[in-house]
């Protein structure tokens, strides 16, 4: 019997999705249609200052206006992360039972930014930080204060290796070259590193597909996911859309799905993406579901794509 194959499309309700988030939902798409799998749709709400249900509709509306539909999850509340809070305090616990869990008071800055995925270049541990060689005096004495820490995880000096699906064998030293991360922000919310591995694992996704800028934090995931006792999926990371100022962003007017709508039928864009996904030769009107005996990830560019 065959295993099941489960993809997931899982953004982050922060804003109107752009060129380069619809790139990476259509692979993932059709990735899973390609091995007649299922489909989730998972809204990462985690921050409920920088996410709203707005955005949320919006982004499930542009998919099916795109014809990239799924097959469970959201509007489902267990499909939306500011709804799984007991699961994450259930991983979080048992990561503290196993000693791996400690209060950090550096960088607010780091702890707001926790509970997004992180951007290229963005720091992820501070080599600064001292919090996680405090004695138990002094770590007494900070808890005792008025200022919540955030708490992070220690991770061991141990490599651990991705079989990236289109990248190939992506290799970090935990310790060393990612380092100590946040798991609960000093407000309470939960982080993206966390919530992401606990519900890759929970909803049993065996296939990831998302943008290259994740791709060093697969070896986290997928430690995270062991060390909670299960098994990671497979990732394959696919190239970014940039434009002369690097990745696009969700505030890229005319490259959002709003100004999209604007200017393309679902099928026009669709084969805009596909071309400069290498799916086909040029632009042309096409369907998703056209697009499915096409697909191969050889012909997917590895380098980012200039628009």
């Amino acid at each position: 019997m065959n295993e099941p194959y489960v993809g997931r499309f899982a953004p982050s309700p922060s804003g109107y999705m752009h060129m380069g988030n619809l790139l990476a939902m259509l692979l993932a798409w059709l990735d899973v249609r390609a091995h007649g799998g299922r489909i989730l749709l998972r809204m990462e709400d985690l921050d409920p200052v920088r996410t709203s249900p707005e955005y949320a509709r919006a982004i499930a509306d542009d998919l099916t206006w795109l014809g990239l539909d799924w097959d469970e999850g959201w509007p489902e509340p267990s499909y939306q992360q500011s709804s799984r809070t007991a699961l994450y305090e259930e991983a979080f616990y048992a990561l503290e039972e196993k000693g791996l869990v400690y209060p950090c008071w550096c960088s607010r800055a780091q702890r707001l930014a926790a509970a997004n995925a992180p951007h290229p270049g963005e720091a992820v541990h501070d080599p600064r930080c001292q919090c996680a060689r405090l004695n138990d005096e002094e770590r007494a004495a900070r808890l005792a204060s008025d200022r919540p820490p955030a708490w992070k995880v220690r991770t061991p000096d141990r490599t651990v290796t991705v079989e990236d699906g289109h990248y190939g064998t992506y290799t970090e030293n935990l310790a060393r070259e990612g380092g100590d991360f946040i798991l609960r922000r000093a407000d309470g919310i939960y982080a993206y590193q966390l919530a992401v591995s606990v519900d890759d694992m929970a909803m049993g996704v065996t296939h990831v597909v998302r943008g290259r800028d994740l791709l060093s934090s697969a070896p986290r995931q997928a430690w995270l996911i062991r060390t909670l006792g299960g098994t990671p999926p497979e990732y394959c990371h696919c190239p970014l859309l940039v434009d002369a100022d690097g990745k696009l962003s969700k505030r890229v007017g005319s490259l959002s799905t709003q100004g999209l709508r604007e200017t393309y039928t679902p099928q026009a864009l669709v084969g805009k993406l596909a071309f400069l996904a290498g799916l086909i030769p040029a632009p042309e009107d096409v369907t998703p579901r056209e697009l499915i005996p096409l697909f191969d990830w050889n012909n997917v560019p590895r380098e980012d794509i200039m628009i």
